[in-house]
């Protein structure tokens, strides 16, 4: 059975069209001008698309192209598509971080959302910070919306190897440090690594919160693993633009399919694909924005119960996105974890997600395997806690190696990011395998930006002694492409004065990820004395966003979002008139 027509004198945009009054006259005239018909677009549905395509970003080049086929398909569907310009955030490029600049894409959709005369949104995006970033946005104007992800690239070649982006970036780097290899193959690496457009093709963070956002229902089934050149995509993308339509015509706003069942499937997704450290913070605030609170006892509590199941590097050891599309996609994935998940909520294509998984499979038992011979017994990440990390810490243990999950040994400490590429690699510092490297300033202000840090690099005559991971602390984040023993997202930061601002080179600290603890063997009053001679770093920004990011930021154990956006309040729509 079709669904029913909405009335046009019931759409939001009718206040812009369908009015009487001089306003009313002008946004007719200036329509004209823009050279459509009034029957193109009155009374019809109207979609926003928005496009975070850039000449700059890699990962979104090729959505300008997208975005016809998403226009294709609200034209058949019956509406009238516009096309917006948004934020690209391009992870490679901007600097230093575009988790500095996540709340910045997010205001901008929630307010475009909110002073256009539009009924329904398609978002475009899938590098990192552009997926939550859209959806945190479209949650707090809360229209009905689709989301379309970019898309994995396609795998990296280099001579007889396939290479994963990101994940072979950093393993060859440090074979070059290491002089295993030298800039020959680096030069050969830079033309194979990447090869198409689309985001990175491990399950980084990228094609992690692809996942989660097809996990909580606002794409179209397995949207999110097709590569981004594949012709599947632009179909994908004509059906997103088919599907909006129907959702303003049915009035399913987001608030009615972020549900807190469908922030907890979609962190049962991001643990059992052994997803990226970085959809912690992501998904928490994209819950807060749908007025879910989602905790990182959460993230710990739902880890002991969902097994690692996709074989996709860097938590696996062999596969790559295109593999996983092709072994089924995230509906044969889900399909194997079913009783694990809330199957009677709504989807943006479905009445239930368990009307949408009817029929999905699993066609390579290598890639997706099965719950008998899992990846991992658990979730991907672990969640910290300790007089070091009192709000919380995390780890991905299912990358890192296993010796280093239950640790002693000193720590030598960095004040910040550039002192350590600096220092790294002086002897005079005496760094052994079973020392503790400590990163502070690297959070959400001292960062600033919460950069991708976490992930220090060893010392090189460490790497030429082969060895290649030692446990490593900070309050930042690192590449979900990325592995190895790094203790991430130390809350409070250090910046703040959290306890990690207190830490000395040589004192002892424990990582015990069974235990789920991190623990600084420093006496309470010596940690009082330290505080007291404590003096808060200078103010990272005295104007501008940098300013409004230092004053309103949270920390990552709550999000990172901006106060003034997370808080609960009623925003009232726009008079058109």
């Amino acid at each position: 059975m079709s669904t029913p027509k909405r009335r046009p004198e019931d759409l939001r945009s009718h206040q812009w069209y369908g009015t009487e009054g001089l306003r009313t006259f002008s946004h007719r005239a200036r329509t004209r001008q823009l050279g459509y018909l009034p029957e193109e677009h009155l009374g019809k549905p109207v979609i926003a698309i928005l496009n975070t395509w850039s000449d700059i970003n890699p990962c979104h080049v090729h959505l300008r192209d997208r975005a016809q086929a998403v226009k294709r398909g609200v034209w058949q569907a019956g509406g009238f598509p516009l096309e917006f310009p948004v934020s690209t955030l391009s992870e490679t490029f901007q600097k230093p971080t575009p988790m500095l600049y996540r709340n910045m894409l997010a205001m901008e959709t929630e307010e475009l959302l909110r002073s256009y005369p539009v009924d329904g949104a398609v978002l475009m995006g899938g590098c990192d910070k552009s997926t939550p970033a859209l959806l945190m946005g479209a949650a707090s104007a809360d229209l009905p919306a689709v989301f379309v992800p970019a898309g994995p690239m396609l795998p990296g070649h280099w001579r007889n190897e396939v290479l994963g982006s990101g994940t072979d970036m950093w393993k060859y780097w440090d074979d070059k440090r290491a002089g295993v290899i030298g800039d020959c193959e680096m030069q050969e690496l830079e033309s194979g690594l990447a090869r198409s457009p689309g985001h990175c093709m491990t399950m980084g963070t990228a094609s992690t919160l692809t996942a989660a956002a097809e996990a909580l229902g606002v794409t179209v089934p397995g949207a999110s693993s097709i590569p981004a050149v594949d012709s599947g995509h632009d179909r994908m993308a004509a059906k997103a633009g088919m599907t909006i339509v129907e959702l303003v015509h049915k009035d399913r706003k987001l608030s009615d399919i972020l549900t807190a069942d469908a922030f907890h499937d979609a962190v049962t997704t991001v643990l059992g694909l052994g997803g990226s450290t970085n959809a912690v913070i992501h998904l928490i605030a994209m819950a807060g924005r749908a007025g879910v609170r989602l905790t990182l006892d959460d993230f710990d509590r739902i880890a002991r119960t969902v097994p690692v199941l996709a074989n996709v590097r860097p938590g696996g050891q062999t596969y790559l996105m295109e593999d996983f599309h092709f072994a089924g996609g995230l509906p044969g994935f889900l399909s194997r974890i079913t009783d694990l998940l809330h199957l009677d909520r709504p989807t943006v294509s479905h009445d239930t997600l368990r009307e949408q998984l009817a029929g999905a499979q699993v066609h390579n038992d290598e890639v997706i395997r099965t719950r008998d011979n899992p990846v991992a017994a658990e979730g991907g990440v672990a969640v910290l806690r300790g007089n070091l990390c009192p709000d919380g810490a995390v780890i991905k243990h299912i990358s890192a190696e296993q010796h280093l999950l239950k640790h002693t040994g000193p720590a030598v400490v960095f004040d910040d990011y550039k002192t350590m590429q600096r220092t790294i690699n002086d002897p005079s510092l005496g760094i052994t395998p079973d020392h503790v490297l400590v990163l502070r300033n690297a959070g959400p202000k001292g960062g600033p930006g919460m950069p991708e840090y976490g992930m220090l690099p060893l010392p090189d005559y460490l790497l030429k002694q082969g060895v290649r991971d030692m446990v490593r602390i900070s309050d930042a984040r690192m590449s979900g492409t990325s592995y190895g023993a790094c203790v991430l997202h130390v809350a409070p930061e250090s910046y703040v004065g959290g306890p990690l601002a207190l830490v000395r080179t040589g004192d002892s600290i424990t990582l015990d990820v069974e235990a789920r603890t991190l623990q600084l063997h420093v006496d309470d009053e010596e940690l009082q004395r330290r505080r007291a001679d404590w003096t808060p770093p200078p103010t990272r920004y005295e104007r501008g966003y940098g300013a409004l990011y230092n004053e309103q930021i949270t920390q990552a154990d709550t999000g990172c979002d901006f106060e003034f956006l997370a808080r609960p309040g009623k925003v009232q729509d726009p008079y058109a008139g």
